[in-house]
C-alpha cells in the first residue's frame, strides 16, 4: 500500500512541475473562459506539488488526499476542453477521449487515502 502512496504522490509532484516546464501546453489546454489563465496554470502546478508532497506525511495525508479529489474534479473541464480543441501536436483524439473517464480511477485512488 505504501508503494501506491509514493507513486500517487510522485505522479502529482511531477505533474505539478510540468506546469512550469511545459507552461505553454497547459495554457493551451486551459479553457478560454478561465480568467487569469497563466495564474491558474502556475498556481495549480504549485497546488499539485503541495498536495503530492502532503500525501507523504501522516499529519497532512488525509487533507492532501481530499485536496487531490477536489483538484481532479476541478481540472476535468480542462481535459474535456483539450479533447475538443485538439491540434496536430496532441495525442490522437481517441486517446484524449479515453483519458476523460480515466479521471475516475485517479479520484478513487486519491480517495483511498482519505481515511
Amino acid at each position: 500500500m505504501l508503494y501506491g502512496l509514493y507513486i500517487l504522490a510522485g505522479v502529482f509532484i511531477i505533474a505539478g512541475v510540468m506546469h512550469f516546464v511545459s507552461e505553454k501546453f497547459f495554457l493551451r489546454i486551459t479553457p478560454l473562459w478561465v480568467p487569469f489563465r497563466r495564474f491558474v496554470v502556475l498556481s495549480s502546478g504549485i497546488v499539485e506539488i503541495a498536495l503530492g508532497m502532503g500525501l507523504l506525511f501522516n499529519e497532512t495525508r488525509v487533507y492532501s488526499a481530499w485536496g487531490l479529489v477536489a483538484l481532479l474534479i476541478a481540472v476535468w473541464p480542462a481535459n474535456f476542453y483539450h479533447y475538443l480543441s485538439r491540434n496536430k501536436l496532441d495525442p490522437p483524439k481517441w486517446a484524449l477521449l479515453l483519458r476523460l473517464p480515466l479521471q475516475i480511477p485517479l479520484i478513487l485512488w486519491a480517495y483511498s487515502y482519505t481515511y
